[in-house]
């Protein structure tokens, strides 16, 4: 089996990497190395960037430098291969507004380009989408409990209505490359998935305030840096540790049940940015330093995935809970906190 993945040195790419070059297939990461998120969180980016190249490469993984936008390249690593697996994006609400060329090119038109190699070569695809895609109107739908939001039912499926409240640049891209991937779907019969992500966590992620929560968090807690909490901490999400994504891609190589699904932990990995503290006070064992400041524009305060679909369809679920992955990351942060040296003010 030969898999192209898109993104490929990024944290979630690296990931699917791996995971099939231990399932002893051949493997392509097709990334542009771009430092856009890195440069940003205050970690030494050349460093950071370089980390999963490196790791990539001791696994024999074939590592292509270039952009998911040149579609006569993309094409061309795409040749021979059973499976794209694409996770390269323009992920941060943030730089979307700051920069909205980068992100519709990225989101919009790279995401065309995967589907139209994959549907010229008749492979299926499985794209990253995000829960962002639903807005942030759950947002009026909301209790608020000592350290957490709530909502009744807890689980929101793939059936509520998208794109609704106050839309961000992010918003529309990451919602157009969801739509063509069931438009893909519907016209051209093509074997694809897109994944509406929430949440992801895990080793090499090089999180920072713009996107990675849970590891921006854990990292700043391990140094001994201040974390910085937007809004009041109540915000809720089913997060998933990467391997479980991993799990649910070749779920969909197997099953090739065509479709959007929502992927995330579901109500047992629920955890509330107050919650996630709690954790890595238990895990280091002293409790991590915090500050607060108003909350962002755009920003969703609740998601939890009902993921009944994936678990019919794919016959999926996930398996690593909160305390066993984020206890996970603390230790690889730990070993490697020499990528993390620089400026975090």
């Amino acid at each position: 089996m030969k898999v192209l993945v898109t993104g490929g040195c990024g944290f979630l790419g690296s990931h699917v990497c791996e995971f099939y070059a231990q399932k002893g297939a051949k493997v392509v990461s097709y990334d542009n190395m771009t430092k856009h998120e890195l440069a940003r969180t205050g970690f030494v980016a050349d460093e950071a960037r370089r980390h999963n190249w490196n790791y990539l490469k001791k696994l024999g993984v074939k590592l292509v430098k270039a952009d998911i936008r040149d579609y006569r390249r993309l094409l061309k690593q795409a040749r021979g291969c059973d499976y794209i697996i694409h996770t390269a994006a323009q992920p941060a609400m943030t730089i979307s507004w700051e920069d909205p060329r980068l992100d519709v090119t990225s989101n919009v038109l790279g995401t065309f380009n995967v589907l139209e190699a994959a549907r010229e070569l008749r492979i299926p695809v499985a794209c990253c989408a995000t829960v962002h895609v639903y807005g942030n109107k759950i947002n009026e739908e909301l209790k608020e409990k000592a350290k957490r939001y709530v909502r009744r039912p807890a689980g929101i499926d793939e059936e509520y209505r998208t794109l609704q409240g106050v839309l961000t640049p992010l918003h529309a891209s990451k919602a157009a490359g969801d739509i063509y991937v069931k438009t893909y779907i519907d016209t051209y019969k093509l074997e694809a998935a897109s994944f509406r992500l929430t949440g992801i966590y895990g080793t090499r992620q090089f999180g920072g305030e713009d996107h990675g929560w849970v590891a921006n968090f854990s990292i700043r807690s391990v140094l001994g840096i201040p974390s910085t909490i937007y809004g009041t901490g109540k915000q809720v999400r089913d997060i998933i540790y990467a391997t479980d994504v991993c799990e649910a891609f070749d779920a969909f190589y197997r099953t090739r049940k065509a479709g959007i699904y929502n992927i995330g932990g579901g109500e047992a990995t629920a955890i509330s940015l107050l919650e996630c503290f709690d954790i890595l006070a238990k895990v280091l064992g002293r409790k991590p330093e915090v500050r607060f400041e108003p909350a962002r524009h755009g920003d969703l305060s609740y998601f939890i995935c009902d993921i009944s679909k994936a678990r019919r369809a794919l016959k999926w679920k996930p398996k690593v809970m909160p305390k066993e992955g984020i206890g996970r990351l603390v230790v690889w942060i730990q070993e490697n906190v020499e990528v993390f040296r620089g400026d975090k003010r």
